[in-house]
């Protein structure tokens, strides 16, 4: 009988014992498939889905490969029903294909649906969601798709678990020239061997999501992307400081020239070959109407850049499945969503084509090591009963901004004198009181954007080392300096939350010194049942929470 890390279970559930000697192997290639579950100290708890498996096949991992890795770190052999019901379940995507019918004089055809599975191609065409979307029957293989349709029978196929492969092309948009600035004599640059890899996976796929580590270059796959399809491109952001990010890093690594840029937010209106708008821009409404969507008819666009797609508000994936007939490419660090959208994802943006697992990554040397600590703090008597005395709904706001986390987080800032800080919150009032209690400046929603600019401008030179910061830090934002991070609250249990938080440290450090990221927890109160779920995801990347104990600091 093997000793492996796993033990596979016949609900599809696997174990890893996380003080294996080949556990980190085997989480690695677990990872392409299973989502991680709960992450306690010693075993692991994953779970092999549908949606895993169908992603792991779009990158190109077919059932014996998954299969394969089962069998091999298993300590008892896989249950013949996962083995059976892997191997269908992988079999199902592909079966039926979105594509169009050739025509003589190389105009585009119709979109159809065709399949040589004619039991499947009858099964889905009876369906109720799927028989308006279907507007001819030319040969017995063959469903023509009403035109508009293709984003909407993609995601309706997912529902039913038979997932389309989609061949029908893309228009090219109009042509744009776009080259790289690595090439030639003297680059100081060039894309690293797994940016090229993605990108080139990307291009063959058409459409898809690329997911790499925070810090690991993905705005350079977007422009490697954008270099290679060489059209006009729509790029969609999370804010204006990310807009602006990522102007200069186009300017930097690409031919294109400010005159070809444009910014498309609530300050600023340009439309030019290449266009950065934010997602809220496209998502505000004027007299109930979304006032920006004609942006996405303004110019013929042959390639969609959806950064942070982890984060795509409902109405763009509503906006997202007109747009089938444009490359989509998704870039993000973590594909989880809170709202339990990724089948949108898969079936509108396109599936996963690349993800580089973190510590892959981070052993290449292109993104800082880093510790994780969960430090407990306990609550005074006081704050105990009025935390037992508050409604459900309150509990977490009282035991997330508990006053005793200030003083911790003070001596966690003498204890890293002379580093670049982060302090990040949720809570406002719980930002101002941590602002005064450290003399440092502070970022939230309601600071405007060119102070924003100015304070991370001036937390990159050195000019002030502590910055104390809310949500709007936790996504796209370039600090590569900063190798500490204090939590004191955040979003509930939120993975990709504390993935991205993790991730502004995770840019190579000029110093080389590894990153320590802290979170503070209220003990024994539903901030540290959160703060279990929170690091679900970055469990499965292989980062383990050392727990401490606030009195301990102080020794």
């Amino acid at each position: 009988m093997a000793d492996g890390p796993l033990i596979v279970q016949s609900d599809r559930t696997v174990l890893l014992e996380v003080a294996h000697p080949d556990a980190e192997s085997a989480r690695h290639e677990l990872a392409i498939f299973a989502e991680l579950e709960r992450a306690p100290e010693h075993i692991h708890t994953y779970r092999v889905t549908r949606l895993g498996l169908w992603n792991a096949r779009a990158a190109g991992h077919d059932a014996a490969d998954m299969l394969a890795t089962l069998e091999r770190w298993s300590r008892f052999p896989v249950p013949p029903s996962v083995s059976i019901d892997i191997a269908e379940t992988v079999g199902r995507y592909g079966r039926l294909v979105i594509d169009r019918n050739r025509v003589e004089d190389g105009g585009e055809g119709e979109l159809i649906l065709r399949s040589t599975d004619a039991a499947v191609l009858a099964e889905v065409s009876k369906n109720k969601r799927i028989q308006p979307l279907l507007i001819g029957h030319p040969s017995p293989d063959t469903y023509v798709i009403d035109a508009w349709a293709r984003g909407q029978i993609k995601q309706e196929l997912l529902k039913i678990g038979w997932p389309a492969e989609d061949l029908a092309g893309y228009t090219p948009g109009t042509p744009h020239p776009i080259d790289l600035a690595e090439e030639g004599e003297g680059a100081e640059w060039t894309l690293r061997p797994y940016q090229r890899q993605a990108v080139d996976i990307f291009t063959e796929g058409g459409s898809g999501v690329v997911v790499l580590p925070c810090g690991a270059g993905k705005t350079l796959v977007g422009a490697a992307a954008m270099a290679e399809t060489k059209t006009t491109t729509l790029i969609l952001v999370t804010n204006t400081v990310s807009a602006r990010q990522w102007r200069d890093e186009l300017l930097r690594r690409t031919s294109l020239t400010p005159e070809e840029i444009g910014e498309y937010s609530g300050q600023a209106k340009e439309i030019k070959p290449v266009t950065i708008a934010t997602y809220q821009i496209l998502t505000a409404k004027r007299k109930g109407e979304y006032a920006h969507l004609a942006l996405l008819d303004a110019l013929d666009w042959g390639l969609i850049v959806y950064d942070e797609v982890h984060l795509l508000p409902a109405p763009v994936f509503k906006l997202t499945a007109d747009l089938q007939a444009r490359r989509r490419l998704g870039l993000t660090a973590t594909l989880v969503r809170e709202d339990g959208r990724e089948g949108d994802v898969f079936s509108l943006i396109g599936p996963k084509r690349f993800d580089a697992p973190w510590k892959e990554i981070e052993a290449q040397g292109f993104i800082s090591p880093a510790v994780c600590y969960e430090v407990r703090v306990d609550l005074p008597a006081g704050d105990r009963l009025e935390y037992a005395a508050a409604a459900d709904d309150e509990r977490y706001r009282l035991a997330a901004t508990a006053p005793a986390k200030i003083g911790v987080v003070r001596q966690l800032v003498e204890r890293h004198e002379g580093e670049r800080i982060l302090i990040i919150g949720q809570y406002l009032d719980q930002i101002d009181v941590l602002a005064d209690a450290l003399n440092a400046p502070k970022i939230t929603g309601q600071t405007p954007v060119d102070e924003r600019e100015e304070l991370y401008q001036a937390f990159r030179v050195g000019e002030i080392s502590v910055l104390v910061v809310s949500k709007v830090a936790n996504f796209s934002i370039d600090l590569p300096e900063a190798s500490v991070a204090i939590q004191v609250s955040g979003s509930f249990g939120s993975r990709q939350e504390e993935a991205q938080r993790l991730g502004r440290l995770l840019r190579p450090k000029k110093s080389g010194n590894t990153a320590s990221f802290y979170t503070l927890i209220a003990r024994d109160t539903v901030d540290q049942d959160f703060a279990q779920n929170r690091q679900r995801f970055l469990a499965e990347q292989g980062y383990a929470y050392t727990i401490l104990d606030a009195h301990s600091l102080a020794a």
